[in-house]
């Protein structure tokens, strides 16, 4: 289970990743289909919520503003803001397509990350609990810098 998450699944390394088929979604968001969402993909997208939450957790008080993601069809990132994912998942989860928005306003590439690099940033800070646990420690969350 991811720490905060409430919900079990395996570590973000071992799994493969919903939301390389959700950011294909996200990504291509002026395109609307009519292609209901199958029991796994629902699925796939309750784990991705529930990663996102963790990734916010860790990140955003490094100054991480979100995730971005590589469109295939205009082969341009597109910076998405936690709580604007977030959104768009849910929306994907509820309705089966993504609504239009409009993208980030010059976004700083630095103030985002890929959902891999968080997948990795959070397996190093499981990691690094798992080794520094012990009865005796209580000091705390492990601190790893980003930049």
């Amino acid at each position: 289970m991811l720490a905060g998450a409430g919900v079990a699944s395996p570590p973000p390394s071992t799994r493969r990743h919903a939301v390389g088929r959700c950011a294909a979604r996200l990504s291509g968001m002026h395109e609307a289909t009519s292609e209901p969402l199958s029991p796994q993909d629902r699925e796939e997208i309750l784990v991705d919520l529930a990663d996102l939450e963790v990734f916010q957790t860790l990140l955003e008080p490094r100054g991480i503003r979100g995730l971005v993601v590589d469109c295939g069809e205009c082969e341009a990132p597109h910076y998405f803001a936690w709580e604007l994912l977030r959104q768009n998942l849910r929306q994907l989860l509820d309705v089966g397509q993504l609504r239009a928005h409009e993208p980030a306003y010059e976004p700083d590439p630095a103030d985002y990350v890929a959902w891999d690099y968080a997948s990795g940033f959070v397996d190093g800070v499981l990691s690094e609990s798992e080794r520094d646990d012990g009865p005796d420690r209580d000091d705390g969350p492990p601190t790893i810098d980003l930049r």
